[in-house]
């Protein structure tokens, strides 16, 4: 009889282990996907370059962003590398002197494919002929749009989505200018 009762102990060793390691794969395999659909936000500029060169994927899609923020005042950042539920957005906000602003304005009239004051990618998409943009991630306060100050320029924006829902998955790029403030956003996004 001793062999069975040896033989039963460590059947139920052996289930309970295996229960137990379920159990810790699951918990964990829930903590990641939580994880990942927390929108995760760097606000770091010193990591502006490795973003740039390394994170960012489409180089197109960046290729306006300037290529140092060596003498730039006040840069602010936003970039987030997405997730299952969330958009991927690179945003430098960059304080520029007024006639640099004049002239960045200037440029961007000149080869922007669409226009807004103002507002979100929401109040872009619903406006006739409207496509997806941005939110104004580096805003630095709660809200979401631009004031009505920022003339946004958008370079390109390609849906990808489905009928009836054309801008399901897709991507845009361009810059808001602020010529009161003197200020500039460089912008990129995917979802």
């Amino acid at each position: 009889m001793q062999p069975s009762i040896i033989v039963k102990l460590a059947i139920v060793c052996l289930l309970s282990l295996g229960g137990f390691s379920i159990s810790s794969l699951s918990f964990l395999m829930t903590k990641n996907a939580r994880q990942d659909q927390q929108l995760k936000i760097i606000t770091d500029i010193s990591r502006y370059q490795e973003i740039r060169h390394y994170k960012w994927a489409n180089k197109t899609q960046i290729s306006h962003f300037p290529a140092h923020l060596l003498h730039t005042t006040k840069p602010i950042m936003a970039y987030s590398p997405g997730g299952r539920q969330n958009s991927r957005f690179l945003q430098i906000r960059l304080q520029q002197s007024p006639e640099q602003i004049k002239q960045l304005l200037h440029h961007y009239q000149k080869i922007a494919k669409h226009q807004y004051q103002g507002g979100d990618t929401n109040d872009h998409l619903q406006q006739p002929h409207g496509v997806a943009t941005t939110f104004f991630h580096t805003s630095q306060s709660y809200t979401e749009a631009f004031p009505s100050t920022y003339q946004i320029f958008v370079l390109k924006a390609q849906p990808q989505g489905r009928p009836g829902f054309k801008w399901y998955r897709g991507s845009s790029y361009g810059v808001a200018i602020n010529s009161i403030s003197a200020e500039i956003v460089y912008w990129a996004e995917e979802w």
